[in-house]
């Protein structure tokens, strides 16, 4: 009886070390565009200097998680099944944002300002966004951050679309392709009037051939970090200065190469509120 009780104790003893060692877990997110092309092992191993960083501020085992479809991410995210989440598409972000389920902690040098361009052949007449009506225009993923924001565009122009085959009159048709680097194939072959890309090496490449860019839309920080709001203010601190200050840290600009980023940096909380509201989230 002894033998079983000891039995007893050492086995709850040992559950509750593992199970107090899976809640000390870190969950990081990750989730890319979908507009561009990379490999799952690409991506990881991208991100692994990240992981490294979030283990040495948290002080917590991290478990990177890669999460492609935006629909998988939003609903981890709606249970908060993620600490930490590197989100791509601000609007997936953002809307986590305004719920208040998740904070954000820092912004991505070089993509606070990321704006969508309307590409056009050099001998389109149009001069506004509001004379596409009747006509077509392409875009990637419809549920790519490039996207959403060109449904903004439309939406402050007043201007009605769908994704008809045959449009009402004064409506812009949208369709779709998947991959950034696609919407020129529709102009040159005649499936669309404008296409729509946020890339700037598609832009470049589309106007250093004398393609032109009809207008260019408000800028939105995308790649973003956010932690969720269930994690202490300490915590969520710590992460937010390690990210902030990783260029100055030891090993930082190494890390920075590996990832493929400038660096981090704080938030504006003016811009993330006119970003929410403009999106329509």
């Amino acid at each position: 009886m002894v033998g079983k009780l000891v039995a007893i104790l050492l086995m709850s003893v040992l559950l509750a070390g593992n199970s107090h060692g899976q809640g000390n877990e870190l969950v990081f997110a990750v989730t890319e565009g979908v507009t561009y092309q990379a490999t799952p092992k690409e991506i990881r191993d991208k991100f692994a200097p990240i992981a490294d960083v979030l283990a040495r501020a948290t002080g917590r085992r991290v478990r990177t998680v890669l999460v492609p479809s935006y629909n998988d991410v939003r609903a981890g995210l709606a249970t908060q099944e993620y600490d930490v989440a590197f989100i791509h598409p601000a609007h997936v972000s953002m809307a986590e944002i305004k719920a208040g389920r998740y904070k954000s902690v820092a912004w991505t040098t070089g993509f606070t300002e990321y704006t969508v361009s309307m590409l056009m052949l050099p001998g389109t007449p149009l001069k506004a966004l509001g004379e596409l009506k009747g006509h077509t225009l392409v875009t990637p993923d419809p549920d790519s951050i490039t996207a959403v924001m060109v449904r903004a565009m439309l939406r402050t122009d007043n201007i009605k679309w769908t994704a008809d085959r045959d449009p009402p009159p004064a409506t812009v048709r949208v369709i779709t392709t998947r991959y950034q680097d696609a919407v020129p194939f529709y102009l040159e072959n005649g499936f669309a009037m404008v296409a729509a890309t946020a890339a700037n090496a598609v832009v470049k490449g589309w106007t250093d051939k004398g393609g032109k860019v009809l207008v260019k839309s408000k800028p939105v920080p995308i790649k973003q970090f956010i932690v969720s709001s269930t994690m202490a203010p300490d915590e969520q601190a710590r992460i937010r200065e390690a990210l902030i200050g990783l260029r100055d840290a030891k090993g930082g600009r190494e890390a920075l190469d590996t990832v493929g980023y400038k660096g981090f940096l704080a938030p504006n909380p003016q811009v993330e509120t006119a970003a929410i509201e403009w999106l329509g989230l």
